[in-house]
């Protein structure tokens, strides 16, 4: 007697795998939203399958690489399964592809020589070129633009970080307090930066190819002491007996991230309160301080590194996929009871 085995298949749509992933994270359409510039109504339809509500294939193509970037995940495979479930949508509802549907060219007078196909290539070669030259020189000799969005400079900030936003070159290199961020094809940057008690000055450089630089500084106030006391004295009892490693004696913590080969997506909570989510550059360290606590989240578990009070402790963990709150004291990493 022959017996057969079935093996259930993964076969989730662009929308369902979206939305996964986004739960995994516990990230919700506004903040996707925030970080890429994409309005939540395109999210929303990209989670939901309704893809012939969505503009032009070419705007939908740069969202998908936005997300990608923000998640971390392969842009391709988005582009391609996003490219198949939408024509077998086409097909079943019996839609034309109108976007590839052009108006012919007509001309009635015109007759086109060889002498004026010459002097027209000649006259567009020259202006061209005059145009190249103006636009190099002018990049060489002027700084690159920097616009500081927010937060507004004297602004006081109630929570222990702030989400700085601007606009720059789109082939600039964007630094936040020496740290690298990502720039998006329109030149949009946008990065959490932690707060401490009391003023924080937050310095903003962009340098161009030319090694031409600007800067600007800003000063924000803070004002979550009383938020933090109270959660500390929230947090405090359920600390001393929920795990075997705390942090006793009261040492600050400082961590140390860096990731190393790709750039990944990162979640870090300092004594329970969320100070940083975004991706992280491989070529970027990024330092939190806590009193009790460090909790991360990481998009890549295996090429998330973590030093505490100046000692290395490796990866987060040898899984390569995405690995949730993995908790570091003064003492060192927390390891979970199975």
């Amino acid at each position: 007697m022959v017996r057969f085995t079935t093996k259930k298949i993964d076969s989730l749509t662009l929308g369902e795998r979206m939305k996964k992933i986004r739960d995994e994270r516990r990230l919700s359409l506004a903040d996707i939203s925030k970080s890429t510039k994409i309005q939540i109504k395109y999210l929303k339809y990209l989670e939901q399958g309704e893809y012939l509500k969505l503009p032009a294939d070419v705007y939908v193509r740069g969202f998908l690489r936005s997300y990608a970037v923000f998640m971390g995940l392969n842009e391709k495979m988005l582009i391609r399964q996003y490219e198949r479930e939408k024509g077998i949508q086409k097909n079943i509802k019996k839609i034309p592809d109108t976007e590839k549907v052009s108006a012919p060219i007509k001309f009635s007078s015109l007759v086109i020589t060889p002498k004026i196909i010459i002097i027209c290539s000649l006259v567009a070669l020259i202006f061209g070129s005059f145009l190249y030259l103006y636009i190099e020189v002018n990049n060489f000799i002027s700084k690159p633009r920097l616009v500081i969005v927010k937060p507004i400079n004297g602004e006081t900030i109630n929570g222990n970080s702030v989400h700085v936003t601007g606009i720059a070159e789109k082939d600039a290199l964007v630094f936040i307090n020496d740290q690298p961020v990502m720039v998006n094809e329109n030149g949009e940057f946008g990065e959490d930066v932690g707060l401490k008690q009391g003023p924080n000055t937050i310095t903003v450089k962009v340098r161009s190819k030319f090694n031409k630089e600007t800067s600007q500084a800003l000063t924000v106030e803070t004002a979550f002491e009383n938020a933090n006391q109270q959660n500390v004295n929230d947090i405090s009892v359920p600390e001393q007996t929920a795990t075997g490693n705390e942090n006793k004696n009261g040492t600050p913590i400082t961590a140390e991230i860096y990731v190393n080969p790709s750039p990944t997506w990162l979640s870090v909570e300092a004594d329970e309160n969320l100070v940083y989510s975004g991706v992280l550059l491989p070529q970027s360290v990024q330092t939190f301080e806590a009193k009790n606590t460090i909790n991360i989240t990481s998009g890549k578990g295996n090429q998330t590194f973590v030093k505490i009070n100046g000692k290395d402790l490796g990866a987060l963990s040898s899984d390569p996929g995405v690995v949730r709150d993995m908790q570091y004291t003064a003492n060192g990493k927390v390891e979970k009871n199975n």
